[in-house]
C-alpha cells in the first residue's frame, strides 16, 4: 500500500480539516440551538458561553486550513498545464476532466463551486464565532443575532458539505497525483 505526497496533501485537506470540520460543524448547530434557544431548559452558564466561543474559533481556524490548502496547496496541482502534445492526461486533472464530455461538467461545476463558493464556509463560521465572543450569554436574549448566526452555521456547513462532496467526486474522476511515494504496507507475496 502506497500514497503520494500530493494523494496525502488531499487526504489531509478532505478528509482531514474537511471532514472533521463537518462534524464540528454539526455540533455546534446543535449546540447553539440546544443551549441558547428561548425554549431551552437551563440558561446557558458562563462556562457554555466560554466553550461555544473557544468551540467557534476553533472551527473557524479548521475552516480556514480546509479553504487555504485547498486553494494554495491542492489547486496548483489540479490546474498544472500539460504539455503541448501530451496525450496521458492523468497527471493534469483538470485537463483530464475537460477531455471528456462525460467529465466536463465535474469540472465546470464542482471546481467552480469549490473555486467560490466553498469560501463562504470559513467566513459565515468566522462571523459566528465573531458574534458568540462580542454577546456570550447574552444571545438567548437577542433573537435576531441568534437567527442570523445559526442562519451562517448552516450556510457554512452547506457550504463545506457541498464542496466536500464535490471534492470527492473530482479526486475520484481525477485524483491529483504525483510526488513522492510513501509506502505504507508491503502486501504478502
Amino acid at each position: 500500500m502506497e500514497i503520494t505526497a500530493r494523494g496525502l496533501w488531499t487526504m489531509v485537506h478532505g478528509m482531514g480539516f474537511g471532514a472533521l470540520y463537518l462534524l464540528a460543524c454539526s455540533g455546534a448547530i446543535v449546540e447553539v440551538w440546544r443551549r441558547y434557544s428561548p425554549r431551552a431548559a437551563a440558561s446557558a452558564t458562563s462556562g457554555d458561553a466560554k466553550f461555544l466561543r473557544v468551540y467557534l474559533i476553533v472551527m473557524a481556524g479548521m475552516a480556514w486550513l480546509t479553504v487555504l490548502t485547498g486553494a494554495y496547496v491542492i489547486y496548483p496541482w489540479y490546474r498544472a498545464v500539460a504539455p503541448a502534445g501530451t496525450t496521458q492526461l492523468a497527471a493534469y486533472p483538470q485537463r483530464l476532466l475537460m477531455s471528456s464530455p462525460s467529465t466536463i461538467a465535474w469540472h465546470s461545476i464542482g471546481m467552480e463551486w469549490k473555486e467560490h463558493v466553498a469560501w463562504l464556509a470559513p467566513i459565515a463560521v468566522t462571523m459566528a464565532a465573531g458574534v458568540a465572543v462580542r454577546y456570550g450569554r447574552e444571545l438567548r436574549n437577542q433573537r435576531v443575532l441568534r437567527r442570523a448566526m445559526m442562519c451562517f452555521l448552516l450556510v457554512s456547513f452547506l457550504a463545506a458539505g457541498t464542496a466536500g462532496f464535490f471534492g470527492a467526486m473530482l479526486n475520484k474522476n481525477a485524483p491529483v497525483a504525483g510526488g513522492t511515494v510513501f509506502h505504507l504496507a508491503e502486501g504478502r507475496k
